[in-house]
């Protein structure tokens, strides 16, 4: 509970009379709404996720790609809004690895250029 609350709820109870009855937290009788917090983390997982893979594909897709796909399986894992974003960052961060699977089969490096 931020202390805002706190001390709304407080001086409240001060000028109704009443005292809140605590919860088995020791908190108030409502728990603080904190679904909506991680809700709008995962929201940002997800977007994160799809930017990070998309520019993975053009720069630095050995470590833009598995940090898309971290992302994003814990966007799902906390059941985000934006599935869909979601389920594009997971695909763009595998597209990333695949990426630099064929260029490093290619040229034998870790390294890569748009020249000949």
């Amino acid at each position: 509970m931020t202390l805002t609350a706190f001390t709304r709820r407080s001086e409240a109870a001060a000028s109704t009379g009443t005292a809140e009855p605590a919860g088995p937290d020791g908190h108030g009788a409502n728990p603080p709404a904190s679904p909506r917090r991680s809700t709008r983390d995962a929201d940002g997982l997800a977007v994160a996720s799809f930017v990070l893979g998309l520019i993975g594909l053009l720069v630095m897709n050995i470590l833009l790609g598995p940090a898309a796909i971290v992302m994003a399986l814990v966007a799902l894992a906390r059941s985000t809004a934006r599935r869909g974003r979601a389920l594009l960052g997971l695909a763009l961060g595998i597209a990333d690895l695949v990426v630099l699977a064929f260029l490093v089969t290619g040229n034998g490096v870790v390294a890569w250029n748009f020249g000949g």
